[in-house]
């Protein structure tokens, strides 16, 4: 917590452009950790959702994480003093297709006991139709 020692210290000097351009930092630090936990979260969700459409079936611990992915991202993505959220709906949409193929990657090594490359298992999937599902699932979320 070295910030917030140099922030007491800059305010104590009357120094508040300094403070103010910390606190700016500090708040940008703190959204890219929420930025990374939400893509943690949506990459476990387009992993079972993979391989729910690949392998054509589910398991109660795909639906368990599916469910608790969806929750994650609910959870992290909300501001909680002004009601609104870290990532837009189209900054979600931009998160899914940067995250995308990781999750292939990683849906490879578990699907079909990992039998198929990330390139095989592409190939057995529609990518936009998980993109999109993976995206109404969160946008309409509910408890």
């Amino acid at each position: 917590m070295e910030e917030l020692e140099a922030l007491r210290k800059m305010v104590e000097a009357h120094d508040y452009s300094a403070a103010l351009a910390l606190i700016d930092e500090m708040d940008e630090m703190a959204k890219d950790d929420k930025i990374v936990k939400i893509e943690s979260f949506l990459k476990i969700l387009l992993i079972h959702l993979i391989k729910k459409q690949a392998e054509k079936r589910t398991t109660k611990s795909w639906e368990r994480s599916i469910r608790n992915a969806k929750d994650g991202v609910q959870s992290s993505n909300k501001r909680r003093n002004s009601k609104g959220f870290y990532l837009s709906k189209d900054d979600l949409q931009e998160a899914i297709d940067e995250i995308f193929n990781k999750s292939l990657r990683d849906a490879a090594d578990e699907a079909f006991e990992g039998d198929f490359s990330a390139k095989e298992l592409a190939q057995m999937v529609n990518e936009q139709q998980i993109k999109t599902e993976a995206l109404g699932l969160i946008l309409n979320y509910r408890d």
